[in-house]
């Protein structure tokens, strides 16, 4: 069936004003029905403007963030995934845990049954750190898709663009 009801559908931030929160917010996710949970299709958002500050200088770091996933019973609305990376602005952490707190808070909002998030980094004293991290429902075949998505992960390094 095409088309989603009003039971579907109870997001709050689509349709009204904005606030961006200033610190760390994984409250602000939101998550609706999968109607498609007999089939296996990659839902990938690509998040250019993502902001956080080094947890020592305080000094913004700069990255797109990818996020690919295969829900299963939810998905998350992209407005409040958008506002939810904005609340990194002012949050202190390494680009490392940045993409794993992505990925948890992730986790803990759908249950799907893969994810990855990619963290591409613009270069700060010369070097570029890009940290990837993913998860497969354990027990199932995409617990062993993660494995082999990360033993593969760089298998053909990216040419050196400069961001």
């Amino acid at each position: 069936m095409a088309g989603r009801t009003e039971a579907e559908l109870p997001l709050t931030h689509l349709g009204q004003h904005t606030a961006y929160k200033s610190t760390y917010a994984p409250e602000v996710l939101e998550s609706f029905p999968n109607k498609h949970p007999y089939r296996d299709y990659f839902i990938k958002f690509n998040c250019p403007e993502f902001t956080s500050l080094c947890p020592i200088t305080g000094q913004p770091d700069f990255a797109t963030i990818y996020i690919s996933y295969i829900a299963d019973e939810r998905c998350v609305e992209s407005k409040s995934l958008k506002l939810y990376l904005f609340s990194f602005r002012n949050q202190g952490d390494f680009h490392e845990d940045c993409v794993n707190i992505i990925m948890n808070d992730l986790i803990k909002l759908m249950d799907p049954r893969y994810i990855e998030v990619w963290g591409k980094f613009t270069p700060r004293g010369g070097i570029s750190i890009d940290p990837y991290c993913n998860y497969g429902k354990p027990g199932t075949k995409y617990e062993q898709m993660a494995e082999q998505r990360l033993i593969q992960h760089d298998l053909y390094p990216e040419k050196i663009d400069n961001r």
